[in-house]
């Protein structure tokens, strides 16, 4: 099936209820995408699995989309291990009460999708028996996934792509934003010392001693360089003879040539 035949499969089994389908990007990997209400949200997933033109009968992933002030989009994707097709499920909850019903007994295999959708965005899933942390400790605060949330690695380094909540696009200076049980930079370590600031942190425990620059000695002008002494003033001894240079006449004491009479005398 074509994923616009998916699509219109999948709204006339949830009829009547108000369903719309549309397709997704990606060409050759388009997926059939159906927004249903959120009361209807465990029956499509059943209906999807259950339909034997269909017969979605496996669960690929389940997680959700922070879309600000219209709520979370939660979206679990089926596949079709016999038929070769896939379908996007989609609903949209409230941010002020973001509650949809689990399919753990559609898909036991929901089951870790669901509890890392609820930590990361902080959805309930109405019937889930154990919504317990999965990947964060359990004293952490917040959810990490909320776009209203602030990363505390941006707290101690400034992150230069996209502005966090609450700064202008223009760029600029902001108040520092942190987030609960995050210290401040000097309470949790030494902190990089700008240039000129001699050592001056913030915090209680300052900052890192500024590193005192190395005087260099000042390189001697072209040709006033000092003429390295001969080694016969140093020693009083003349310097030893070298290898002799090719094509160049050796220079040194004169050859002394042995005398007549004292080879006679040998």
């Amino acid at each position: 099936m074509t994923p616009e035949e998916v699509g219109r499969r999948v709204v006339a089994l949830l009829a009547p209820v108000e369903a719309a389908a549309s397709v997704s990007g990606g060409q050759g990997y388009a997926r059939a995408t159906v927004d249903v209400p959120p009361a209807s949200w465990a029956d499509a997933v059943r209906a999807a699995r259950d339909d034997a033109e269909l017969e979605f009968d496996f669960l690929d992933w389940l997680s959700a989309v922070d879309e600000l002030a219209d709520g979370f989009d939660v979206v679990v994707h089926l596949w079709s291990v016999r038929h070769r097709h896939g379908l996007l499920l989609r609903t949209r909850v409230p941010r002020a009460a973001p509650v949809v019903a689990s399919v753990v007994d559609v898909f036991p295999g929901a089951d870790w999708h669901e509890r890392e959708t609820h930590e990361m965005f902080g959805i309930d899933f109405a019937g889930h028996a154990e919504l317990r942390p999965l990947l964060l400790p359990p004293e952490f605060e917040g959810h990490p996934l909320r776009k209203e949330f602030v990363l505390a690695s941006r707290v101690a380094k400034p992150w230069p792509g996209a502005k966090e909540p609450g700064e202008s696009e223009a760029g600029g200076g902001r108040r520092p934003v942190r987030p609960p049980g995050v210290p401040a930079p000097g309470e949790w370590g030494t902190t990089p010392t700008p240039a000129g600031a001699a050592g001056a942190g913030e915090g209680p425990r300052g900052g890192t001693p500024a590193r005192p620059a190395r005087e260099r000695p000042a390189r001697p002008a072209p040709g006033g360089r000092p003429a390295r002494p001969a080694p016969e003033a140093e020693t009083g001894e003349p310097e030893p003879l070298g290898p002799p240079v090719p094509g160049e006449r050796p220079t040194g004491p004169p050859r002394q040539e042995p005398r007549p009479d004292a080879a006679g005398e040998s």
